[in-house]
């Protein structure tokens, strides 16, 4: 049994793990600490007043909080075809861009953040958020030291004495794609495709019966196109993959025929005094009928030469669009590979077609009992290495295959245990070597915790490259050779160094994250907190967050950050997602907030997950009570009788049902953006977890079937213009707490899309908590300053 299992193992319900990492004794509120490294003395909580508790919530939410946070990332990203790693160390707006020789290990400072967003401003007439750079797509040339680089759409030269101009461009790519070796582009008029020789401007139709319910080679636009646009057919990209030798193209026709539209409204488009309606299509999880995607390929050298098109439309089943994107398809070698996905998640298959015959066979399948857990289970081509990776649950944890195309039903398996992998990095064919990302494996550290592994192919165990008992995240270069690897915990501020992956030994040190502001400020670190869940055995984890000024003598009210489910986990495992999580500011107004992991999350197996099929509206739910109860119980200045709620999208949705179905425990909730009932949801994310359920399943999963069971206080809050969960779904909820003769409250943003992070949401926010939770009066209202967003 691992150390982690045998530990939790050896201890009641009243008592807990602390992990032996090193960590300081005692709860973390005691290990606050001044910039001198003095203990520190912030005043008791009681005594300050309510305005300097906002602002203090205010100091660790964006764009206050990167301040505090001196090299917590460093934004690592692997040069093109120079051999080179860009990085930044500093304070996130004012951090240095460094250029590292991976060769020589020479580095270079190139020029600060602050600097660059002013030259940037300049050159496109507008501010630029020096907290926002992207600097995609970065290469360094060797001979002049200039750097390109990709941001705000436009590709950028900064040459070493500082000049920035807009790169210079090759041939112009064309206004469609463009094939490989520059002959041809496929260009999109009205519904049909054309192929336009690029040297003559000739044209070919290559389609002839597109239509506005089933266009060639184009996707479903998504709302904020739409809204952009003032159309509802706005300008699309051509959705087109062309062969290596660019002869032929895949592309797909979309088929929308009496699929149901949703239709929104915009009270306050800019400029515009009427508001504006529009019809969009939207693959919903209640859905009878959704758009399908049919695959073809079609010959545009031979279309050209001879002025007539012949397409092949390839032997694979027509698919159900469960999001609004293009179907997962692509050339490998001189045929089409296609992952094609089932509708419920029952199964998945990768498909190889021959291109001029549209034969096609099924090279590689994963099944599953009752579904396949699609964030945790996954394909990726490996042709060199004779077939196809899979991360498969299918000994009840998520390990790696090779699937052979002659066994599309088998796998070899290339890892074992009770543990999980996570990512595959890269895969390099003549050492027939993986790197992969995995959790759970190692005994001397927490079991969510980030790991890197070089798997071969001889069924050896793998090769752990990062040995620190910490949580590692990592980024690997394009060729295999290196990584970045930035390690941390609760207790340990972000480390971050390059690494050679063929054996992980450190080749440089980067940057270490500081955290003496956190600690002037009289911050203290999140708890790690471990116990069991409702059950009475099962090991759970969570965070537990406290406010500066913290009293163990005296009592606060809990405030739990909820989002449960199995496409991915809640409590932040990184020392920088940590502080950088909203349950640090929500501390500030004077409660204990606290991040659960309940049973039916993920990374812990496919029996952890489980409890979450067709139950996304009880799982995890008295796992959430029992371990606020056990902090109760180990903290006395935890009060379990003043218990609140909070989380938005998924989470949303769990914040309203743990009200609901829990009314005694849970006073006070605020669900915003939530998908209160998920056959309203896009499809994928709710089948995700309840297959091809019967409407008696999904009305009972539904909140609005419980909204009469609401007796605390409520607050719903949505984005207008939502792209992701329609904003109908709050209405809906709140007319059936309506309807069954409770109060609830409700806030509709106006011009918000799906995330609703704004100063007025974060005052209501708190307002809302420190009425009726603290049973405090918020601060006299003022004028809140806008906040710029991070793109």
């Amino acid at each position: 049994m691992p150390q982690w299992k045998k530990a939790y193992a050896t201890r009641s319900l009243g008592v807990w793990l602390t992990l032996s990492l090193g960590l300081p004794a005692g709860p973390a509120w005691s290990q606050s600490r001044s910039a001198s490294g003095q203990q520190a003395a912030p005043m008791p909580l009681t005594a300050v007043p309510i305005a300097e508790r906002y602002a203090r919530a205010d100091r660790l939410l964006w764009p206050q909080l990167p301040s505090l946070l001196a090299n917590a990332s460093l934004a690592p990203v692997f040069t093109q075809g120079d051999g080179g790693l860009l990085y930044r160390t500093g304070i996130q707006g004012r951090r240095m861009i460094h250029y590292l020789d991976l060769a020589s290990h020479a580095r270079r400072d190139l020029i600060d953040e602050a600097k660059l967003a002013t030259l940037l401003a300049a050159k496109v007439g507008k501010p630029v958020d020096p907290l926002a750079l992207a600097i995609e797509q970065p290469s360094v040339d060797g001979a002049t030291g200039a750097l390109s680089f990709t941001d705000l759409d436009r590709r950028w030269t900064l040459t070493s004495d500082g000049t920035l101009n807009e790169a210079a461009k090759g041939p112009p790519d064309g206004e469609g794609v463009v094939s490989p070796d520059g002959r041809f582009e496929v260009v999109a008029h009205g519904y049909d495709l054309y192929a336009r020789e690029r040297k003559s401007g000739r044209e070919v139709r290559l389609t002839s019966d597109g239509t506005r319910d089933q266009p060639y080679g184009r996707g479903i636009a998504l709302l904020p196109d739409i809204l952009k646009a003032g159309s509802e057919e706005p300008p699309m990209p051509v959705s087109v993959k062309w062969s290596p030798e660019s002869r032929r193209i895949a592309t797909w026709r979309l088929d929308t025929r009496d699929v149901p539209r949703l239709s929104i409204t915009q009270a306050n488009p800019p400029g515009s005094l009427y508001p504006r309606s529009f019809h969009y299509i939207y693959p919903l999880a209640g859905g009878a009928k959704l758009p399908q995607a049919q695959q073809l390929v079609i010959d545009v050298e031979q279309a050209v030469r001879q002025r007539r098109a012949k397409p092949v439309f390839l032997d694979i089943p027509s698919e159900a669009i469960l999001y609004p994107q293009d179907p997962d398809f692509n050339w490998e070698g001189d045929r089409v590979r296609s992952v094609w996905t089932q509708r419920g998640y029952g199964e998945l298959r990768v498909y190889s077609a021959d291109p001029t015959t549209g034969a096609a066979q099924v090279v590689a399948r994963e099944k599953g009992d009752p579904l396949v857990f699609v964030t945790s289970s996954f394909f990726r081509a490996a042709p060199a290495l004779g077939g196809e990776l899979d991360v498969s649950e299918r000994s009840g944890w998520a390990q790696l295959y090779l699937v052979r195309p002659d066994q599309p039903d088998q796998g070899y398996p290339l890892t074992r245990g009770d543990w999980e992998v996570t990512g595959i990095e890269h895969i390099d064919a003549p050492s027939r070597t993986i790197l992969v990302t995995g959790v759970g494996r190692e005994a001397d550290r927490d079991r969510y915790d980030r790991a890197l592994y070089r798997v071969t192919m001889d069924g050896a165990a793998p090769r752990l490259l990062t040995p620190e008992p910490l949580d590692h995240a990592v980024t690997v270069s394009d060729d295999g050779r290196w990584f970045v690897d930035a390690m941390s915990d609760a207790a340990h501020p972000t480390r971050t160094v390059l690494r050679d992956a063929s054996d992980g030994r450190i080749v440089a040190e980067l940057g270490a994250a500081d955290d003496n502001a956190l600690r002037a400020i009289g911050y203290p670190m999140p708890e790690p907190f471990y116990g069991v869940a409702a059950d009475g055995h099962t090991p759970l984890r969570a965070m537990i967050y406290r406010p500066i000024g913290f009293d163990p003598h005296q009592r606060y009210p809990v405030i739990d950050n909820v989002y449960t489910g199995p496409t991915t986990t809640q409590v932040p495992v990184g020392w920088r997602d940590i502080i950088s999580a909203s349950s640090s500011s929500v501390a500030q107004i004077g409660a204990v907030v606290v991040m659960i992991d309940g049973r039916g999350t993920s990374r812990r197996g496919k029996a952890f997950r489980a409890p979450s099929y067709q139950n996304l509206g009880e799982v995890g739910l008295d796992d959430h009570i029992a371990m606020i109860r056990q902090m109760a119980a180990r903290y006395p200045a935890i009060d379990a009788n003043r218990v609140g709620v909070y989380g938005g999208s998924a989470g949303g949705y769990d914040a309203a049902r743990f009200m609901l179905r829990r009314p005694a425990f849970f006073k006070v909730g605020l669900a915003w953006s939530g998908n209160h009932d998920l056959r309203l949801d896009k499809a994928w994310w709710p089948e995700a977890s309840m297959g091809n359920a019967d409407a008696a399943t999904w009305e009972r999963n539904s909140n609005m079937t419980v909204a009469g069971q609401l007796r605390g206080k409520l607050l719903l809050v949505h984005g207008d213009i939502d792209d992701n969960v329609p904003v109908t779904e709050s209405l809906r909820l709140a007319k059936a707490i309506i309807d069954a003769g409770r109060d609830v409250d409700l806030v509709i943003l106006p011009n918000t899309r799906h995330s609703v992070y704004q100063p007025f949401f974060w005052r209501k926010f708190r307002d809302y908590f420190t009425r009726h939770l603290l049973d405090e009066e918020p601060p006299q209202s003022s004028v809140l300053a806008p906040r710029p967003d991070p793109r």
